[in-house]
């Protein structure tokens, strides 16, 4: 059994070559095999969202605070809040953050395959995050 005592592990800001704008990261669990699970408390500060990205086992946001924002490539944005749960199945294309105007914490869990946990790509463009939700 592993315990890890609250503010033990520092809070980290998450890589910008994956991430637009500013987003915090808490670490809450990864691990050791033969277990895959990861998981993250994330928060986005307005305008702050994931490049476009894919989970090989796919993932679970659920959220905690604030007014989110998640997309599958080609789908509408949809707005998330407090309380919702979204299931990303293996592979989408995805991103999520926050809204314009409000921050946004989830918490990200996701499994890894062959020791993968994400394959990120490209920026969510100003365009497309910008786009009308639900649209």
């Amino acid at each position: 059994m592993d315990i890890h005592l609250a503010g033990s592990r520092p809070t980290r800001r998450a890589p910008q070559d994956s991430f637009v704008g500013t987003v915090w990261q808490d670490p809450i669990i990864v691990a050791e095999a033969p277990a895959r699970i990861a998981s993250n408390r994330v928060a986005f500060e307005p305008g702050a969202r994931t490049n476009w990205h894919t989970h090989p086992l796919g993932q679970t946001l659920y959220v905690l605070s604030g007014v989110g924002r998640v997309q599958t490539k080609g789908g509408p944005i949809h707005e998330i809040r407090p309380g919702d749960v979204v299931w990303i199945p293996a592979g989408e294309k995805h991103w999520h953050g926050a809204s314009p105007t409000n921050g946004m914490t989830h918490v990200a869990m996701q499994e890894a395959l062959d020791g993968s946990f994400v394959n990120w790509m490209e920026p969510v463009t100003d365009e497309e995050y910008s786009a009308e939700v639900g649209g």
